[in-house]
């Protein structure tokens, strides 16, 4: 009765999708103001209409799954990791297998310095289309994608 009555838009009561909302934009305020880490950049004349979010992993598997994907939008690298551009939300209904991390806002750690631009799209937008990247990933680490896994109760 309280879902029904959340989707009914009851006073005072907040939907599920507005909570995950009012998270995530919590979790991007604190990160981007966080001292020690910075956005990656979106080269010029590149747009994000659908905000922009980051996938890391180690280099290894970077340097593997480049060469699988069908399109590639913006790649970032530095000497252990690579991140790859994925439009904001990415992560809803995804667990990214280890040791892939997610990243809301593509906030990345300054300790190491910016990572450097290894591969721009030819179009306008820096996405990296997310399902592949996610599912040649799991194929990589040996993992089986969420939605094929047994559901508990």
């Amino acid at each position: 009765m309280g879902a029904r009555a959340a989707s009914a838009g009851a006073p005072g009561t907040l939907s599920l999708d507005t909570l995950v909302r009012l998270k995530r934009e919590r979790e991007r305020r604190t990160a981007s103001g966080t001292g020690g880490s910075v956005r990656l950049a979106v080269p010029e004349g590149m747009r994000t209409p659908l905000g922009c979010d980051a996938v890391s992993m180690p280099a290894v598997f970077g340097r593997i799954l480049l060469p699988r994907l069908p399109r590639i939008g913006c790649v970032y690298a530095d000497d252990t990791q690579w991140w790859w551009l994925v439009p904001r939300d990415s992560d809803v209904a995804l667990e990214w297998p280890a040791p892939a991390r997610y990243t809301a806002g593509a906030v990345v750690p300054s300790s190491a310095g910016l990572p450097g631009l290894i591969h721009k799209p030819d179009g306008m937008f820096p996405y990296t289309p997310p399902i592949p990247l996610y599912l040649a990933l799991c194929r990589v680490t040996g993992t089986p994608p969420a939605w094929t896994r047994p559901v508990s109760a």
